[in-house]
This record gives C-alpha cells, sequence and structure tokens, in this order.
C-alpha cells in the first residue's frame, strides 16, 4: 500500500488549497481557537511571500455560531444549523481577516455552494474571482453557505468542497488538515497491529476499507470524507495531503520538503486530467467557425479563441455552456466552455476586445474560450 512520499511535491507547487476542520479552528467547540488561526495565517502568509497562491477552506462557523448562541449540543434542526452558522459566520471570518492582516496579507471571505460548481455559468464566475484574488496576493477564505444549503451540515464538513475547489482552480496540492496524524491501516487505538500509511495512490478502493468511523462532536466528517475528497481532487491531477494540523509550522515544514502525514497521490498529470474531464463529460451547446488564423492560435500555438477570430456564431447557449470550434469547411478541431452567451458572442463576432464595453454594456473576458478552458478534438489535435 505504502508508496514512495515525493517530498519535493508541496515545495513544487505554486497553487495549494487548505482544509482545515472544526474540531482545530474551534479548539473542540470552545470557541474560535485564536492562537492556532493566528498560526496558520501567518504560515500561509509566509507562503504567499515565496510566490505561491494559497486558499483556505474552513470550517467553523456553524461551531462558533453554537458557543456564541450558548449551545452546548450540536442542533439537529436544519433551521437551527443554518442559524448558528449565519451567526458563527461573522467572527470567522473576522478572525481570518485580523490575523492575516496583521502578516501584511489580504483577504477575501467566499461563501460557495456544491450548486455553484455543478452550474457551468457559476462555475466560471467562482473560477474568475478566485483566479482575479489569487493573482492580487490576497488569501480567498472559502465556507459552504451554510445558511441557504443543507449538504454540509446534514452529511459531512468541507472535506468534499476544499476538493471542488481544487478542481475549480486547479491547484497542484490539496492539503487536509485535521485532528489525526494521518492515515493508519486501520484504526490504532482498537488495533494495535495498525500501521501508519505514508502514501498511497488517491482512489485506491483500499483506501476506504481502512478509514470509516465518525468524527468528532463539533464536526461531522470521519477520515472516510478526505478519502474521498482525495479521490475527487485526483480527477483533476491534484495530489492530497492528510495531516495533524498542530503539528508546529505544519505548512512551512511541508513546504520544505519535510515528511509529514499522508500523501494520496493523484495518478494523472494535472492538465491531462482536466482535457480528459472535459471531452468526457461536457455536452456541446453550440459552436461558433473561426477563421484560418484562428484554427492556427489554437490548434499550433495552444491559444486561447478571440472573438475577432470568429465568423458566425451556431445554435443557442449560455455562459459556461461547451461549444464546438468549427473551421470555415465545418470541421471540428476544439471545444470548450463559453465565456459569453450565444446572443453576445454574435454581438462581438469580429470585434477586438476594446470594443466589447460599448457593445455589450460591460467589459469581461477578452477570451471568447480560455485556452485553460479548451481540449482539441482529434481532428484538431497536431501531428
Amino acid at each position: 500500500m505504502n508508496l514512495q512520499q515525493d517530498p519535493l511535491l508541496l515545495q513544487q507547487a505554486s497553487r495549494i488549497v487548505i482544509k482545515v476542520g472544526s474540531s482545530l479552528v474551534t479548539n473542540e467547540g470552545k470557541g474560535l481557537d485564536e492562537q492556532a488561526i493566528g498560526h496558520w495565517c501567518e504560515q500561509l502568509a509566509a507562503l504567499v511571500k515565496q510566490g505561491k497562491e494559497v486558499i483556505m477552506v474552513s470550517s467553523g462557523a456553524v461551531a462558533e455560531g453554537m458557543k456564541r448562541l450558548g449551545w452546548s449540543t450540536r442542533p439537529k434542526e436544519i433551521h437551527e444549523l443554518q442559524a448558528a452558522a449565519a451567526v458563527g459566520q461573522m467572527g470567522l471570518v473576522q478572525m481570518y481577516e485580523t490575523k492575516l492582516r496583521a502578516s501584511g496579507i489580504g483577504s477575501a471571505q467566499v461563501l460557495l455552494t456544491h450548486a455553484d460548481l455543478a452550474d457551468r455559468e457559476r462555475y466560471l464566475n467562482a473560477r474568475s474571482t478566485l483566479l482575479t484574488l489569487l493573482q492580487l496576493g490576497v488569501v480567498p477564505v472559502i465556507n459552504e453557505n451554510d445558511t441557504v444549503v443543507n449538504d454540509e451540515i446534514k452529511f459531512g464538513d468541507n472535506d468534499t468542497l476544499g476538493a471542488l475547489v481544487a478542481n475549480l482552480v486547479e491547484a497542484d496540492v490539496l492539503i487536509i488538515l485535521t485532528d489525526q496524524k494521518g492515515l493508519y491501516t486501520a484504526d490504532p487505538r482498537k488495533d494495535p497491529a495498525a500501521t501508519f500509511v505514508h502514501a498511497a495512490r488517491a482512489g485506491d478502493p483500499e483506501l476506504e476499507r481502512m478509514a470509516g468511523g465518525a468524527g468528532s462532536g463539533i464536526g461531522k466528517g470521519g477520515m472516510i470524507t478526505k478519502i474521498l475528497a482525495a479521490k475527487r481532487a485526483a480527477g483533476s491531477g491534484a495530489s492530497t495531503l492528510i495531516a495533524w494540523g498542530r503539528e508546529p509550522d505544519v505548512l512551512l515544514r511541508l513546504a520544505q520538503g519535510e515528511g509529514i502525514g499522508t500523501w494520496l497521490l493523484a495518478q494523472t498529470p494535472k492538465h491531462q486530467a482536466r482535457k480528459r474531464w472535459m471531452a468526457d463529460h461536457l455536452q456541446m451547446r453550440g459552436s461558433v467557425t473561426v477563421d484560418d488564423g484562428a484554427v492556427s492560435k489554437v490548434v499550433d500555438e495552444g491559444k486561447s479563441l478571440l472573438p475577432v477570430g470568429m465568423v458566425t456564431v451556431e445554435g443557442e447557449f449560455a455562459r459556461g455552456d461547451v461549444i464546438a470550434i468549427r473551421t470555415l469547411a465545418g470541421v471540428e478541431i476544439a471545444r470548450g466552455l463559453a465565456n459569453y452567451a450565444s446572443a453576445e458572442a454574435r454581438l462581438i463576432c469580429r470585434k477586438p476586445s476594446v470594443d466589447f464595453e460599448r457593445l455589450l454594456g460591460y467589459s469581461a473576458e477578452p477570451e471568447m474560450i480560455h485556452r485553460t478552458n479548451l481540449v482539441l478534438t482529434p481532428t484538431g489535435t497536431p501531428n
């Protein structure tokens, strides 16, 4: 089961998603652990100053809300859990903002639901916002929008959300900080023969047998949710590390190549994984015909598709829908996620980006399809 750990995996990563669980953030439900959050924020700031792009996915809103409302027992009613999340989110985001600001780093609150990442238009909007924040050197602090959905507060914690965010921004690594040092072959409290798993393949069915077990009384996730999150993150080529969140300077030591925790390694390179997902799972809603210059840019140079190279727009589609790119002879050369709806695409067809605001009433992406959201079809694959 154990594979060889790659000590340089995090050291070489440029984009990292870090998820921290409720029991760590709230010190087992006794309110927000200011000291612990402060230490993590110092480490986040240090990683940013090293040139890495960092996103924090933090649980803790419900637990902090329970403390502020004077509730010692986690409620079962959805509306009470949503109320606790609304109250607790205020303190949670304020704590991160204060601690990151003290280290000279800006922060941003981003509340997401799984539906935001399933809907392609909202997916593109969330992706654009997060990538812009990262380019600005800001650390996005993400939590599930528990006041309007019940997925997280009914079934698990933010492990799945962390994986979805890793997929969304094409992260190199997902780090899940928890109250356990990593994965064992069995529960070491019950089986003295249990051994520590230093590295394994993400998605290996044997991992799910090893995991299991409920979480704490504050957070609802267990090791199984982390195993499944790693499997999901691997779908976009991101490897996952599970480590004890209270290990001193855990993030900095990991970034220096120290072997801490359990690595669940993605088997597909990030670029290939994203292209495979786009080719296999997305249905086309329309198409655009492009001139020979655009064909050359997309196929030979691997560039984005710009509206100036589009000749006609076929079909009716929305922002985020998958459309085909066709040559003047009608041959499909590529497909990808449209940044503009069909009605808008017709307005900006053959136009440079400087004209978009005048034609559309707003200025958005200069590309019709960004190269990271574009995959060549077999006929468009260079020899």
